[in-house]
């Protein structure tokens, strides 16, 4: 039992039925009732992780997400993230991040993961990094695939969020686990193979509005193509480290004019 984290459920989906969102889900006997598995996910929004969460409650289980260092830092959500036993990532050192998922793998948790690391701006899937392959490899758990979609239809990178009442319809479908097995490239392909299937499945059976923002270029939508988004990811992060690099500069000049101020300090003194 867990009862905070069962109250958290409890208030969003409360939140849910107030925002008229209207769920899809088809795959959850492929969560198991027991044991651990890698839960991986397409990332287009940032709510999926609360709607991601859903099918595993058909077994009355939790997933551990792993999610970016910021959350944990801050003071209202880190507590709450800490008390649910998600995973926290440094995105510049995931060592012990990936340390931890694997711990919890092998104690039976669900870990969930957005093998493309940040939202995909083109709503088509990322290229995958292989840590959720290597994760499963190590502690010997299968990988379960999951699409969210309609999800970035609520709030997604670029755009105004909407989480009034939008009776908006989002997809859950959660595919066939895939047992580990090397290398763990491969394991990825085809995890990528498998999710993109998926999601295309997922995609035919929705109804998109011609021209909208939150539809796929392929789809007749004004999304931006998957290699428009990628340059776009590299132009935001190649600003990160700019910025991230006059940010150590500042910090270091503010740290040199102290020392500069108690050497000259200290001369003083010692000319008295």
């Amino acid at each position: 039992m867990e009862p905070f984290y069962r109250s958290i459920i409890g208030v969003a989906r409360t939140l849910f039925a107030a925002q008229g969102l209207k769920f899809t889900i088809t795959g959850e006997e492929n969560i198991p009732a027991t044991g651990g598995a890698v839960i991986a996910i397409n990332h287009t929004g940032y709510m999926d992780f609360t709607y991601a969460g859903i099918p595993a409650r058909a077994t009355k289980r939790y997933v551990r997400f792993m999610a970016k260092k910021e959350v944990f830092d801050h003071k209202i959500s880190g507590p709450m993230m800490r008390a649910m036993k998600h995973i926290p990532v440094d995105r510049g050192d995931a060592r012990e991040s990936y340390r931890l998922a694997v711990e919890a793998l092998r104690a039976g948790e669900l870990v969930g993961v957005f093998p493309e690391e940040t939202i995909s701006r083109s709503f088509e899937l990322k290229a995958f990094r292989s840590g959720a392959a290597r994760m499963a490899n190590e502690a010997g758990v299968p990988v379960i695939p999951m699409i969210v979609w309609g999800s970035q239809r609520v709030w997604t990178k670029g755009h105004p969020k909407r989480l009034g009442r939008t009776n908006t319809p989002i997809t859950i479908e959660v595919g066939a686990p895939i047992a580990p097995y090397e290398p763990a490239a491969e394991m990825t392909a085809q995890l990528h193979a498998t999710m993109e299937a998926m999601l295309h499945r997922v995609q035919d059976g929705y109804v998109h509005e011609q021209g909208a923002y939150w539809v796929p270029r392929r789809l007749g939508g004004s999304a931006p193509t998957l290699e428009e988004a990628t340059a776009q990811d590299e132009a935001a992060a190649a600003e990160r480290r700019a910025r991230k690099a006059r940010e150590r500069a500042e910090r270091d000049g503010v740290r040199a004019d102290e020392r500069d101020g108690a050497t000259g300090d200290e001369r003083g003194t010692s000319a008295q």
